[in-house]
């Protein structure tokens, strides 16, 4: 069976304190692979970044003084029509999610945000968990900080063997 992981379409990341017009681009890309996946049958996957009152105060806060997807807002929520009956929500402290191991797969798709920061750090940590799983990456669903550190995040997992789909600087 196919994985589809959707990292941190929160709506803090798309339209709200950390929202950019990358982001926000992306979210029919989302809702498609979304629908395709549940036509499918497939396992869907959701995460949120997930943090509480005291962000600010955090290394992460003090290094990003943004506050942003605290646990209970509507910024924290994932974003509307995208959420999907029946899937698992993973609510994660930081970038990368640690216990994927406790699940099996047998090949995972990642899609979401931030390329540069969450969605790498969850392809990097699933396929030093899984390295014999395909890992892959759909780069039109996935919008980074800025588009150049989005293209440097899939440069990185393209040298980690994830294999990156719809990466538009490969049609050039």
């Amino acid at each position: 069976m196919k994985t589809l992981i959707v990292i941190d379409m929160q709506k803090d990341f798309i339209d709200g304190s950390l929202g950019t017009k990358e982001a926000q681009a992306i979210v029919p890309n989302v809702a498609a692979k979304i629908k395709e996946y549940e036509k499918n049958g497939d396992e869907i996957i959701f995460t949120r970044d997930t943090h509480g009152e005291d962000y600010l105060d955090t290394p992460e806060g003090r290094k990003l003084p943004v506050k942003h997807c605290i646990r209970g807002t509507d910024g924290w929520q994932i974003a509307d029509g995208l959420m999907v009956s029946g899937a698992v929500c993973i609510d994660k402290p930081t970038f990368g999610w640690t216990h994927w191991n406790e699940r099996h797969f047998d090949e995972i798709e990642l899609v979401g945000l931030c390329t540069d920061i969450c969605v790498v750090s969850n392809a990097l940590i699933l396929k030093a968990q899984f390295p014999e799983v395909p890992i892959t990456v759909d780069a039109a669903c996935c919008a980074g900080v800025t588009p150049e550190s989005h293209q440097a995040a899939l440069t990185t997992m393209k040298m980690c063997q994830i294999d990156v789909i719809h990466d538009q600087t490969n049609a050039r």
